[in-house]
């Protein structure tokens, strides 16, 4: 009757860590799944990549914008390219930008200073402050990408 007894609470104990340890790979693997990427760039490499032709479709350029920095004495002068994610955004951008894009680059940079905006760091902060701040007033698109494409400091 022991032997009987013990073998039964052997397999009982045996079940309990064979679930145990099923619970924890089964929690592993959806959890692991679940944090491999950081939310934004997980919905970034969802996205279908672009062509050259589709890109270049849905880029708005805005050249020269030449404004006084918060310094005394300098000035930036700079030109962008916008990348939008739909030709609706293209379009209503494409209306907005002699008026509140403009002025939203103009004000932007005037509260800048030229060591804020220099390097790769502080034209990539650049970059997410207008990002954030022309997609906030867009309603049919959003900017998916900025580009400097030229940039001088005086």
């Amino acid at each position: 009757m022991l032997k009987s007894r013990l073998f039964q609470i052997v397999i009982a104990m045996l079940i309990v860590i064979t679930l145990i340890l099923v619970t924890f790979v089964v929690l592993w693997n959806y959890l692991d799944k679940n944090n491999s990427t950081v939310p934004g760039v997980k919905a970034a490499a969802e996205e279908k990549q672009l062509t050259a032709a589709e890109v270049k479709e849905l880029t708005v350029p805005v050249k020269e914008i030449l404004t006084n920095l918060s310094e005394k004495n300098k000035v930036v002068k700079a030109s962008f390219a916008f990348e939008l994610n739909n030709k609706k955004g293209k379009t209503e951008f494409e209306n907005l930008v002699d008026s509140r894009v403009r002025g939203v680059l103009n004000q932007t940079l005037a509260d800048m200073t030229a060591e804020q905006i220099a390097g790769s760091k502080g034209q990539d902060n650049l970059t997410a402050l207008l990002m954030n701040k022309i997609n906030s007033f867009l309603h049919d698109g959003k900017i998916t990408q900025i580009y400097i494409t030229e940039m001088i400091v005086q």
